[in-house]
């Protein structure tokens, strides 16, 4: 599939190339060559369906490259087997995706297959380690030379031979794969739906937004707080005592390239236009709100216009409402993939 969307867009890429900014396509097919690997079988082993209450929990492992293998937990509703919608649900920075299961059992009770995956070195992927700091450690090998792009931008990759799995199985109905997550899953949530037309629709959750006008605006900080300690170890090894937006641009020019700019949330996210797309934000987030999330939220709508599809993108924006989902929130969520998947 990502060979097929890479020679589909390569025309669009040229012509991206030779004027002042790349189009759509031409973004996705940047995107695509970022994060493009040799290819592996993906090897899928899974465990025999058990019973957990009413459904049916399935545990499974997949490759997708040389030395990765992603576990995942699959629930679905019990009784006869048919081709179902699935949602695919991404955790947060420090999480894992047994910290998904409330979200997955409300999604299978609704009717969906529902499945969560540990994020790189993130739960089962972090060799022992605990929270985050197997990720943290991992972006500053990168900073410092590394091959890898662990922030956000290889979870894509897996989430993508994820749907290669999904498709081959027979309780999945390939036509209505939708994907979800929640803070750094939630930009995982835009980036993969941006460049993969398998989403059928997505809900990225207090995620939206733009690391550009965060860095312009002195409104990094509590992003980059998320990987402090790799952040301050690069700001060490350059020297800088002092941070500022212009080291957060070379600090993610390593570890994401383009992330504020060409793959930024105002650039991506109008990719999903016209597929199905929620945000859920909290009004006083400090990592997702106000003008930043607004120039985001402006670049879908006109998007979602030019394609006569307004009525398929919704900004939730839950009021008095930080860095979090609340109850609400994902309501409006499961409300939004059962509307458009019909499970």
């Amino acid at each position: 599939m990502r060979r097929l969307l890479l020679a589909s867009c390569a025309l669009a890429l040229a012509a991206g190339r030779a004027g002042a900014a790349p189009g759509p396509d031409a973004v996705r097919a940047d995107f695509l060559r970022l994060i493009d690997r040799p290819q592996v079988a993906l090897a899928p082993q899974a465990s025999p369906p058990a019973a957990d209450g009413a459904l049916v929990r399935i545990d499974f492992s997949y490759a997708t490259e040389a030395g990765q293998r992603v576990p995942g937990i699959l629930l679905e509703p019990a009784g006869p087997a048919r081709p179902r919608a699935a949602v695919i649900v991404l955790h947060g920075t420090g999480g894992r995706k047994e910290g998904m299961l409330p979200f997955l059992r409300q999604a299978a009770a609704a009717g969906f297959v529902a499945v969560a995956i540990d994020g790189r070195y993130h739960g089962e992927r972090a060799a022992g380690a605990k929270g985050s700091a197997a990720y943290v450690a991992a972006i500053l090998r990168t900073y410092r030379g590394g091959g890898e792009h662990p922030f956000f931008f290889d979870s894509v990759w897996d989430v993508m031979r994820l749907i290669d799995w999904l498709q081959t199985r027979p309780e999945v109905d390939p036509r209505r794969i939708g994907l979800t997550g929640f803070s750094k899953g939630g930009i995982e949530t835009y980036l993969t739906a941006a460049v993969d037309p398998r989403v059928a629709a997505a809900v990225p959750c207090i995620a939206v937004e733009s690391f550009r006008y965060s860095e312009e605006h002195d409104q990094w900080h509590s992003r980059i707080s998320t990987v402090q300690a790799a952040f301050d170890a690069a700001a060490k090894d350059e020297g800088v005592a002092r941070p500022d937006g212009a080291f957060v641009h070379r600090f993610y020019d390593r570890v994401a390239p383009g992330i504020d700019g060409e793959f930024d949330g105002p650039s991506m996210a109008p990719l999903i236009a016209p597929r199905p797309l929620l945000a859920v934000n909290g009004d006083s987030d400090p990592r997702a709100s106000g003008p930043g999330l607004m120039e985001a939220v402006d670049a879908v709508r006109a998007a979602y216009a030019q394609e006569g599809a307004a009525d398929r993108f919704e900004l939730f924006l839950e009021p008095h409402t930080g860095h979090k989902v609340t109850d609400e929130g994902y309501a409006r969520d499961l409300a939004w993939l059962v509307r458009w998947l019909k499970p």
